[in-house]
């Protein structure tokens, strides 16, 4: 009844805002070198069926983009939305466009209440706020040398999942799914990683499941983006469930960073994320310290960040390799020659980069880009982009874009090899090829561990076990489907044979 509800208010809330909307005279020089695009109405056709969440916009983008060209732009509820397909363009603007693109829109009312009011790197406006936590994640918390202290966190968190693996899918003939198991690993590793927590299995997964909701109420239909005094009146036990999941990620936290403030922790632990953020002044307020609730935000954009996107990417990995047993063989050649797959072992193995490379390239985690808010009035492929406005990337289709990639559909890592098609620079400082980090200085700061993580345990995974169809002869479904992050419509199920020990 209640979605009932929802989606009768957002259908005639969203009309009468565009019709208000479109009544109002804007300047007819910048209205007449707009990037071209659907009138309001007729987009507000089409996206109203998109209830089941805001981000699932692939299908009627394409459609926009083949009649309008690579740069497109949408009037609503008075902002302008511009959508980028085209790798030079989105150079231009993200790269050497500098920080012109580099803010964030403001985000609507959830999106305030999970970030402690936008104070995680990802929503926080451009400025030195942002430049001091964006600056210690990449320089403190994910340098190479703290990275290299959990590796022996890393291996515990491969040896569950290989272990939990084993165990449920027995001598190969009981299918198991990988991305649950494949979830809570990571998912232990980052918590432990951020707050120098190892929790008990019934507090880890209330943590896991709380963190799960605040990403899922991201992607589902923004009932308190619009009207917020309004909705959450209309809706109140919709925000107030939301309100208690933010309360009681705080009451499980606040003891956490309490315990690394009082140096409560193993004297054996590596220096947590936490103890890097607790060491932060914002010069800028008076040389103030972090609040708990700054710190409570910065973790829990952690914990996502880092899991659902590295879930994401191995599970297509591993679906891939299920399809391709040329491939999976090759990659098993090469972890094999080691009596152990160590992090120092990956620099030598360049068929499983070109493997991970081949992943982000055809399944990057994310369609989009995080919308980039404009700070002054720019040109963008010959239009204007006006201040105020939102430029958004098309992530996915850059890295299967025809033009530089030869079959660009399927899934080729030789051609990331040594004479492959092309030089590929992930940070897209010379050129767009692919960018499934971002690029600019919006850039993910946590790509190097990502990566990192993504060829340990497919190499590990390829190491230890065989993977076969979950049916004999049957291929993985590679349909997709839009959650957080962009992944598999039928979640992978496979068979796992041990691989004999006598290969080592």
């Amino acid at each position: 009844m209640e979605e009932t509800w929802l989606f009768l208010l957002f259908s005639i809330s969203l009309v009468a805002v565009l019709l208000a909307t479109a009544r109002r005279r804007r300047s007819s020089s910048i209205k007449a070198r707009l990037p071209p695009g659907p009138s309001p109405l007729l987009f507000l056709a089409k996206f109203l069926r998109l209830r089941r969440s805001i981000f699932d916009l692939g299908p009627l983008l394409r459609d926009l983009h083949a009649r309008h060209g690579p740069v497109i732009s949408i009037r609503l509820f008075g902002t302008t939305l511009v959508f980028v397909a085209d790798r030079r363009l989105a150079h231009r603007a993200l790269v050497q466009g500098g920080s012109t693109f580099a803010d964030r829109p403001p985000l609507p009312e959830l999106g305030r209440l999970f970030t402690s009011d936008t104070r995680d790197i990802n929503s926080s406006p451009y400025g030195p706020y942002w430049r001091l936590v964006r600056r210690n994640l990449a320089s403190e918390a994910l340098s190479p040398a703290r990275v290299a202290l959990f590796a022996p966190a890393r291996r515990r968190a491969r040896d569950v999942l290989v272990r939990g693996l084993r165990d449920r899918g027995g001598d190969g003939s009981r299918p198991v799914e990988l991305r649950p198991l494949l979830r809570r690993a990571m998912f232990e590793l980052l918590l432990y990683m951020s707050l120098g927590a190892r929790l008990a299995p019934e507090a880890l997964e209330e943590v896991e499941r709380l963190e799960l909701w605040m990403l899922r109420a991201f992607t589902s239909f923004p009932v308190f983006s619009f009207f917020p005094a309004i909705t959450k009146r209309l809706f109140r036990n919709q925000w107030a469930a939301h309100v208690a999941v933010r309360r009681r990620v705080g009451e499980i936290y606040v003891p956490l960073i309490n315990a690394r403030r009082a140096g409560d922790g193993d004297g054996d632990d590596p220096p947590c994320y936490t103890d890097s953020l607790l060491q932060l002044r914002v010069a800028e307020e008076g040389d103030r310290p972090l609040t708990d609730d700054e710190i409570i935000a910065l973790c829990s954009e952690f914990l996502n960040a880092g899991t659902d996107t590295t879930v994401t990417l191995v599970e297509w990995i591993m679906a891939e390799l299920v399809n391709r047993p040329d491939i999976q063989a090759k990659v098993h050649d090469e972890v094999r020659r080691r009596p152990e797959l160590t992090e120092a072992d990956l620099q030598a193995m360049p068929y499983l980069k070109a493997v991970v490379l081949e992943g982000l390239r055809l399944h990057p985690p994310a369609q989009f880009l995080l919308p980039h808010g404009v700070q002054s009035d720019a040109e963008v492929g010959g239009y204007v982009v006006p201040r105020g406005a939102e430029l958004n990337v098309w992530v996915a289709e850059l890295g299967r874009d025809e033009v530089v990639w030869t079959a660009a559909r399927e899934f080729m890592p030789e051609r990331f090899m040594d004479g492959g098609e092309v030089e590929v620079d992930v940070t897209g400082s010379r050129e767009i090829t692919m960018m499934p980090f971002g690029v600019g200085r919006r850039m993910c700061p946590g790509y190097t561990v990502g990566t990192l993580h993504a060829e340990y345990l497919v190499g590990s995974l390829v190491r230890e076990l065989e993977w076969l169809p979950e049916t004999e002869g049957e291929a993985a479904d590679m349909a997709e489907e839009l959650d957080f992050t962009t992944v598999m419509k039928h979640p992978l199920r496979a068979r796992v044979l041990p691989r004999p020990s006598s290969l080592y």
